[in-house]
């Protein structure tokens, strides 16, 4: 099987070595032609993955035609907020069988889109071809082959089953799932969430006010999709906690990081520059949050992250925003969780 992968950063870059561990003829594509000149001398990418041997599988591309000829499978995964203006133009490159599958974890500005929707509409693909793969995928870890798990995830099963194939080695194990809209929303809205426990431990705080805030992030998660029409069981599985727990708790996770430089008391560009990486939910909280509202979830956590980021809140006060919110009941009735009560 041959996989084009678009985008050469950390995640791109480690996703082509989980698919060339796999057994697939892998092409990593990038704009930055020393990037591929390594990666095809030294089965290197020093610039954004120090340190990593990649498998003899990987080869790569500065030429987007080049790595899309004849490819069963393009993977995509450059910034989000970059997709649509970086997908158009290749839109008469992908082979007419081909399967488009999503690395990225966004609302496109402007639209309030999810990822597969902006593939589609980019590449010009019928949404059966299109899939997406979230779970706790976190590059640095899975480069140095530590197991972890993912979900692949398409309204097609077989287009779900085909991706699922081409990334299964014996440290990465997919799990497919239909729900593509629940699967796209945990992976958006858990780097709003992640950025808002980075503030909090910047500050200072403990373990309780991180395990609050995943929690009740996780409610807001949940609170989304259903709204939207995701399955409930999405939210408690790999794309859902997982994902959640690991991008809060990771010190490699570059949400985490960025919101514990503003909690330190650093200003965005300040905090964004100490970051050294692209932080999706710095421009996809804004888009989440109008998301949000177009359907009527109250979403206070992703709303104060984003009175943080763009609307002058200090830090200071964005604590005592969300504790002094009126009282309610978690949601229990009997042993009934009641969502609509959060």
């Amino acid at each position: 099987m041959i996989a084009a992968v678009l985008g050469s950063g950390a995640w791109g870059t480690t996703f082509s070595a989980v698919l060339a561990d796999s057994g697939c003829e892998v092409r990593l594509w990038g704009r930055d032609l020393a990037v591929a000149d390594q990666i095809n001398a030294t089965h290197r990418n020093d610039k954004y993955l120090p340190g990593v041997t990649l498998p003899v599988g990987v080869s790569g591309t500065s030429d987007a035609a080049a790595a899309l000829a004849g490819a069963d499978i393009a993977v995509i995964a450059v910034p989000s907020q970059s997709a649509r203006s970086v997908l158009t133009p290749l839109a008469g490159l992908i082979g007419e069988s081909a399967v488009a599958v999503s690395l990225m974890k966004g609302v496109e500005l402007g639209t309030d889109k999810r990822m597969s929707t902006v593939i589609a509409e980019s590449l010009r693909l019928p949404a059966a071809r299109v899939a997406v793969v979230s779970g706790p995928n976190l590059a640095g870890e899975i480069a140095a082959r530590q197991p972890t798990a993912t979900v692949v995830s398409s309204i097609d099963p077989q287009t779900a089953a085909l991706v699922a194939k081409a990334c299964s080695c014996e440290y990465f194990r997919p799990y497919t799932n239909g729900d593509v809209v629940g699967v796209e929303l945990c992976g958006a809205v858990k780097n709003v969430i992640a950025l808002a426990v980075g503030i909090a431990q910047g500050q200072g705080m403990g373990y309780n006010t991180t395990a609050t805030v995943i929690t009740r992030g996780l409610v807001e998660i949940t609170r989304l999709g259903l709204a939207l029409g995701a399955h409930a069981e999405t939210f408690a599985g790999l794309a859902g906690m997982g994902d959640l727990v690991a991008t809060c708790a990771s010190p490699s996770s570059r949400n985490n990081a960025l919101g514990k430089h503003l909690g330190q008391g650093k200003t965005l560009d300040e905090a964004v520059t100490a970051t050294r990486g692209t932080a999706e939910a710095v421009k996809s909280s804004t888009s989440v949050l109008e998301l949000s509202r177009s359907v009527g979830v109250e979403m206070p956590i992703t709303e104060a992250v984003v009175d943080v980021l763009h609307r002058g809140l200090p830090v200071a006060d964005m604590g005592r925003r969300l504790l002094t919110r009126p009282h309610k009941s978690e949601g229990l009735d009997g042993q009934v969780l009641d969502l609509e009560s959060f």
